[in-house]
């Protein structure tokens, strides 16, 4: 096989120092072949054992040699944000140029690391993601519930993150480039199951470009800790809260345009059409009088105007989403000036 034949050369010629992180949780009976399975590309690979109860940091240590690896411990479980936010901050620390996580239960096939590496060290992109629902075949297997939920915390997730053509943002499978990742808040980031919603709404902050990795994902007898009835509500706050912050930072605190105008204008015209007519239409059932043609235009024109608007802003939104990678701008920060976990 020539170099140019290669699948790894491209990654190896870039000089591009690339890390692993792997939280750990309930996952000792597949992490082994996870590791096994890393490319010889990456440089150090990180478990973090998040307080594990199979002790799955201990586990590592003793049955896996690999020299690459190195286990980090948290004294209490503090969720797979926090657990993926301390391997992020060693990968810094140790001067990783692409930091790459992937979760230890098997449902993320190692090989596709180089898919995700590639686009950051050609300049394409800042982060990268997996994308399970990019072609129909990959969805066989995914029960139907992970396929309705994932499509709706996937538009979810558009509207609170900006990021309109990224699709599956639950997906674990990710890679950053160190600039980029140094230059985000990451004691802000959400700890738990939002972690990767919140981690997009925070790229579009810095102007990050996103792009999706198509992957199957591989479904097993693993076990989720994810309880999706207890976790929907917070979630949903999670991304009303994201979008309200978006919207003023993005349109009123960094850029002021029309589509600023549109998006306070709007809502007003519509919730004054809408209350007027409630008000007007309560009156009229109690006194038997018809309301007046004058009386329903003034009470459907500013509704209608209204959605215009909103349609307007959003289309901006949409056409608004960044395309020119930001992490040859940012400084290259040392790990011990990022942002503090």
């Amino acid at each position: 096989m020539t170099v140019s034949e290669n699948p790894i050369a491209p990654v190896l010629q870039s000089g591009s120092r690339v890390s692993v992180v792997v939280p750990c949780y309930r996952v000792r009976d597949h992490v082994l072949s996870v590791l096994s399975a890393m490319p010889t590309f990456v440089e150090r690979i990180y478990c973090i054992d998040d307080k594990c109860p199979e002790a799955s940091g201990d586990y590592i240590e003793v049955h896996c040699t690999d020299p690459r690896v190195k286990v980090l411990r948290h004294e209490v479980n503090r969720g797979v944000g926090a657990a993926t936010i301390t391997g992020y901050r060693a990968a810094l620390v140790d001067g990783a140029d692409v930091i790459v996580k992937l979760d230890g239960d098997g449902q993320m096939d190692p090989a596709l690391v180089r898919l995700l590496v590639l686009p950051i060290i050609e300049n394409q992109a800042d982060y990268t993601k997996g994308n399970r629902f990019y072609r129909p075949e990959s969805l066989q297997g995914m029960p139907m519930l992970r396929v309705v939920g994932n499509a709706a915390l996937s538009f979810l997730c558009k509207l609170s993150s900006g990021y309109w053509s990224n699709f599956d943002p639950n997906n674990g499978f990710t890679a950053v480039h160190r600039n980029v990742l140094a230059a985000l808040p990451l004691k802000k980031l959400h700890q738990r199951y939002f972690f990767e919603a919140d981690m997009l709404f925070r790229l579009y902050t810095v102007r990050a470009v996103v792009i999706d990795i198509p992957m199957k994902a591989i479904y097993g007898d693993e076990n989720s800790s994810l309880k999706i009835f207890k976790v929907i509500w917070p979630m949903l706050r999670g991304h009303v809260v994201n979008f309200g912050k978006r919207l003023i930072y993005a349109y009123f605190l960094r850029d002021f345009h029309l589509a600023s105008v549109e998006w306070v204008i709007g809502p007003l015209l519509m919730l004054f059409g809408i209350v007027f007519g409630v008000n007007e239409w309560i009156k009229s059932e109690a006194t038997g009088a018809v309301a007046s043609a004058g009386t329903v235009m003034l009470s459907a024109l500013p509704v209608i105007i209204g959605l215009q608007l909103l349609m307007s802003a959003l289309n901006y939104d949409i056409q608004n989403v960044p395309r020119r990678p930001v992490h040859r701008d940012l400084p290259r920060l040392d790990g011990g000036d990022a942002p503090e976990a």
